[in-house]
């Protein structure tokens, strides 16, 4: 069986950003995210210690919003739950959440919460479930999670199943692997696994196993490392990984 090449790995990541190309440009608007992968790469790896955390953290904190206490996709860039989460997640993964005015923080991800429990990904009010995961992670993160209305959190995302077991964007919405991950992720991280039936979940989510052995998100005839990773995650959560080759 072939190794991992994790050196390799390693020289990629530190390498990979070159700030005067065509595709840094394109996607600079995400670069906190990408920041997210690389450095949780390197940590698997145990290899975190290959780049300079205080710059790292000089950088993440250049990309905070005092003002409304969200994060960026990077400097300039306008607040988003989802960059608020990955700013949060690396500063957990070089223990530096002191940097942080967490309450500040925690209110701006609170109130992004709607009537209905569901949450909102910015000031501009799209809704999607992906935002309640993103929402609970970041607040579980920060220990503040009783700054919302849990039970209409949860209930929003209870909503938002499917009678084949799997879960939507939203109410209606069809069944798709990165839906599924982020409402099973979010009801693992409120307590509220209960409501989701777990065989016939599992039965979808093994039907998504690919002939090659990798796993797809609906009906793709072709497997992909970031639905393998929904699915996998899935899977466990709901303690039926067993289920599949």
């Amino acid at each position: 069986m072939a190794e991992l090449a994790a050196d390799q790995h390693v020289r990629y990541i530190v390498t990979v950003e070159k700030k005067d190309s065509f595709e840094s440009l394109v996607m600079e608007h995400i670069r906190l995210n990408g920041a997210y992968w690389g450095l949780t790469t390197l940590d698997l790896l145990h290899k975190l210690h290959a780049v300079d955390a205080a710059e790292v953290v000089d950088w993440i904190m250049s990309c905070y919003h005092p003002e409304s206490g969200g994060f960026g996709g990077n400097v300039g860039h306008d607040p988003h739950v989802l960059y608020t989460l990955s700013a949060v997640q690396v500063l957990c993964l070089f223990d530096r959440l002191d940097v942080l005015d967490i309450d500040k923080v925690a209110d701006y991800v609170a109130g992004l919460q709607n009537e209905d429990g569901s949450f909102s990904g910015d000031i501009w009010g799209e809704v999607d479930t992906r935002f309640s995961y993103i929402a609970l992670c970041t607040l579980s993160l920060l220990h503040r999670l009783h700054k919302i209305n849990m039970q209409k959190a949860v209930d929003f995302v209870v909503s938002c199943k499917n009678l084949d077991g799997g879960f939507g964007a939203m109410p209606g919405g069809e069944s798709h692997t990165g839906q599924i991950f982020c409402c099973v992720s979010a009801l693992a991280i409120t307590g509220s696994l209960h409501h989701i039936d777990r065989d016939l979940l599992g039965w979808w989510l093994c039907e998504r196993q690919c002939k090659d052995g990798g796993l797809n998100g609906q009906a793709e005839k072709l497997a992909d490392v970031c639905y393998s990773w929904w699915v996998l995650s899935s899977l466990i959560m709901i303690d039926r990984v067993h289920w599949i080759d």
